[in-house]
Parts: structure tokens; sequence; C-alpha cells
């Protein structure tokens, strides 16, 4: 294996790596919300007066054990952006993927100032805003990891074109649903208000996932490629609605006075961060779909990346 081919691994590893780091902040973001602790630390960039990094841990209890995690770990992944991004910058030949980094890392900036500003201004319009772009960082992240995998993308004349882009237009009309409705269970969770549209953006996810099964097992069961990140959607799918009606069950019926609080906060917190993987897993599927259009494999100094770990 050639230095070139190294450092491209390492480069695809690095970047699993901020994904696999922002996956627990998501996490932790949505206890935050879930517990009612996004106030638990009033004052910002500091805590409590502290340096952020210096406070001490016998003050992480109750609220502020959530809040000053969530802010720790965006502070990881931010220092992990920042080296992602310059490493794209300075190895990385295809000049929208160092872009791509550039973004990522403006993202990372944003969403700590949005935090940052929630609490200070006290406007649940920021704590929206920071939960829906959160989502689309993630989302991005897990982009620039499948962009430096370099896996061997099987040949596009094995695939019929037409029936391709049929498949492609619908995957991204899937992933769209699905960050819209995102975007509306952030506000049902901040604001308690549009129940209706989630639920229906729930079931237009649904139609379209099935869907995605229809075409996939009638025209491309041979693409292993496909099917894969299929069966991990469908399954999330599965999953996520169960989360859901536990949740809804657990808050808008009368079940909501006899469970125990920490069953909600685990339950709506859980529905949260498998929305997050199914956003990914859609993510990865639209993107195999435009590699299997014909687009070669990933070349760094004139070496494809077939023997590379593919996402």
């Amino acid at each position: 294996m050639s230095s070139s081919h190294r450092q491209a691994v390492w480069l695809h590893r690095f970047a699993l790596l901020t994904v696999l780091a922002t996956f627990p902040l998501l996490f932790v973001g949505g206890l935050v919300t879930s517990t009612g602790s996004a106030l638990a630390v009033p004052d910002w960039p500091t805590t409590f007066g502290y340096n952020m990094f210096l406070y001490p841990l016998s003050g992480m209890v109750g609220g502020v054990l959530y809040e000053h995690s969530h802010r720790l770990l965006g502070a990881l992944v931010g220092f992990l952006t920042i080296i992602l991004a310059l490493w794209l910058w300075v190895q990385e030949s295809r000049t929208w993927l160092r872009w791509l980094g550039v973004i990522a890392l403006g993202g990372v900036i944003v969403q700590g100032v949005l935090g940052g500003l929630r609490v200070v201004l006290l406007q649940q319009t920021l704590a929206i805003l920071h939960a829906c772009l959160a989502q689309g960082f993630f989302g991005l992240l897990v982009s620039i990891a499948f962009f430096t995998s370099g896996g061997l993308i099987p040949g596009a004349d094995a695939v019929p074109s037409a029936e391709l882009g049929r498949l492609r237009r619908l995957c991204v009309l899937t992933t769209a649903l699905i960050y819209v409705q995102i975007v509306f269970g952030a506000i049902l969770r901040h604001t308690g208000a549009r129940l209706d549209a989630h639920l229906l953006f729930a079931g237009l996810v649904t139609i379209h996932v099935l869907l995605i099964n229809l075409r996939v097992w009638r025209h491309h069961a041979e693409q292993p490629y496909l099917v894969r990140p299929v069966m991990l959607l469908s399954m999330l799918l599965m999953l996520q609605l169960s989360l859901g009606l536990g949740s809804y069950l657990v808050q808008y019926t009368a079940m909501a006075g006899v469970v125990a609080p920490a069953t909600r906060i685990i339950l709506t917190t859980v529905h949260l961060v498998f929305g997050s993987l199914m956003f990914a897993a859609s993510v990865v599927l639209t993107l195999r779909t435009f590699a299997l259009s014909g687009v070669p494999s990933p070349v760094i100094g004139g070496e494809p990346l077939a023997e590379r770990v593919s996402l």
C-alpha cells in the first residue's frame, strides 16, 4: 500500500470517528431537551463563571450534568471537525470535497453559537434551529465519510439507467421527507405544537420507504450495494414507528399520568436519535444510487482506493 493510499485510509477512518463522536452529542442533546435542562447552566460560554473546561466534576449533577456534558461533547466534535476540515484541505484532491469540509467547520461553529445564544437570549426559536442544524450537520459528516471511503463502486452497466434514475429521485425525496419530519419533531419537542405535521410526515416517510423497498427488490435485488442500506433503513423505520407510538402514548394519552418520568425521557430521546440514524441511512442510500450512475472510484495519487473500508 502506497503512502498516499495509507493517508487516504486514515482520513476516512478519522471522518468515521467524527461521525461516531457526533452521535452521542445528538443523544445528550436530546436528553437536555427531554429533561428540561437547557437552561440549567445560565451563562455562556462560561459555566457558572468557570472556564467551560475547568468546571469541577462535583458540580455536574441534575440538569447541569446533561447541559454541561452537552457542551463538552460539542467542543470535542468541534475540535474533531477542525482537524477533519484541515486534513481534507491539505490532502484531498477533489476541490468540492475540500469545501464540504469547510462547510462542516462553518456548520459546527454556527451550531455552537446558536446553542450559546439560546441560553443567553432565552429564545425558543434558537433552540429549534439548533436542533435542526444538528441533524443537517450530522448528515453532512456522514456524506463526507462516504466520499472519503473510496470503496469499489459497481459498474453502471449492471443497472438500467432509467430505472436507477427513478430510484435515485425517490431516495432524494425520501431523504428530504425524513429531514422535514425531523424539523417538525424539533418543533413538537420544544413547543408542543404541530403534532399533526409530525404524524403526517411520518406517514409519508413510511410510504416512501415501502416504495423504495418495492423498487429495489424488484429491479436491484442482485445489487448488495443497494440492498444492504435499504434493509437497514427498513429496520430503523420499524423501530422508529414503535418508538414513536410509545412516545405518543406516554405524552398525549392517559398513560402520561402513570408512566415514570424516566421512561418518558428515555422513549422520547431514543426516538430522536433513531430519527437521526434513519436520516443517515437514507443519505447513504441516496449517495449510493448516485455512485451507481457511473461515477468512477475516487483516485488519489493515481491509485484507485478500492481497498478502503466502504461506508
